[in-house]
């Protein structure tokens, strides 16, 4: 006699529990991933909009030199971005590191506290310090260390400040988390093998630590790509990168299969990065499950 197959009972408490994020999956993710797939391959309307149709035109246009060229300037933001979220976040991780339990808790509560602030404000209290009558201008006069005030914002340096400033914290959090799970008697181990500080760095330290440095690269390069806002703001909107160029290809020129071919695009690069950064050795889990 054949067995009969035991149906699988469904648990009520896990539908209960992962029926909301699933339904807000495919509600707000999947469901506009798709919509956009679908539509960059559509014809412009006349006035704007979608045509039913389908052309491969929107796709070869994103090969266009001049979309390159935007794309290629985005790239330079973010990898500037990356390198000083990376100078600055590595010596910062390591501090608290070494810091007791109760300091470690305080100081990177410190950190995260002003990012419940919305980014805009703090993005105008950034240039109302950075701007040549600011407070950071007139310090240095004061100080003698200039004199005659710096442009800080609304260029190339106002815009690289303010993409540091808003994706430090993604730099800081998989650094502080990788330094922190180190295994410290391997730092002990090559001191009492003649080791100097600085070659205990190099050779142990920073290897250890690698995967916080990947997780961080990938946490800050990626969104920086798509941060115009920022750019806009803190940049004086001078410079035209993937995440505006996007943004005008929707609302100003109503070209929305060329847009969403262009977001297609930048969806592309960021899955080629994420699969770089798992092929390496990085931990899915620290880019949240990504």
């Amino acid at each position: 006699m054949k067995e009969k197959r035991k149906k699988r009972k469904i648990d009520p408490a896990f539908l209960v529990m992962v029926g909301p994020v699933s339904g807000w999956m495919l509600l707000l993710v999947l469901v506009p991933f798709l919509y956009i797939f679908v539509i960059s391959f559509m014809h412009r309307s006349a006035y704007g909009g979608v045509k039913p149709g389908f052309t491969l035109e929107n796709i070869l246009q994103v090969f266009n030199p001049d979309y390159l060229q935007v794309f290629g300037v985005s790239i330079g933001y973010a990898a500037i971005t990356t390198i000083l979220c990376i100078l600055i976040g590595y010596p910062f991780a390591y501090f608290v590191a070494k810091k007791t339990p109760v300091k470690k808790t305080v100081i990177m509560a410190l950190v995260m506290v002003p990012f419940m602030i919305s980014s805009l404000i703090r993005l105008f209290a950034w240039i109302n310090l950075l701007r040549r009558e600011g407070i950071i201008n007139q310090a240095l006069l004061a100080l003698g260390v200039i004199h005659k005030p710096l442009q800080l914002v609304y260029n190339n340096v106002g815009a690289v400040i303010g993409l540091t400033y808003t994706l430090l914290p993604f730099m800081i959090l998989p650094l502080y988390s990788s330094i922190e799970k180190m295994d410290k008697s391997l730092l002990e181990a090559s001191y009492d093998l003649g080791a100097k500080p600085a070659e205990a760095f190099l050779k142990v330290t920073l290897p250890l630590t690698m995967p916080g440095i990947f997780a961080g690269t990938i946490m800050t390069f990626i969104p920086t790509l798509g941060l115009f806002f920022v750019i806009d703001l803190m940049g004086g909107s001078k410079v035209l990168v993937m995440g505006s160029l996007i943004r005008n290809e929707f609302i100003t020129a109503k070209d929305w299969p060329l847009g969403a071919a262009l977001s297609l695009f930048l969806i592309l690069v960021t899955l080629i990065l994420v699969k770089v950064y798992q092929s390496r050795g990085g931990n899915m889990d620290e880019l949240g499950g990504m």
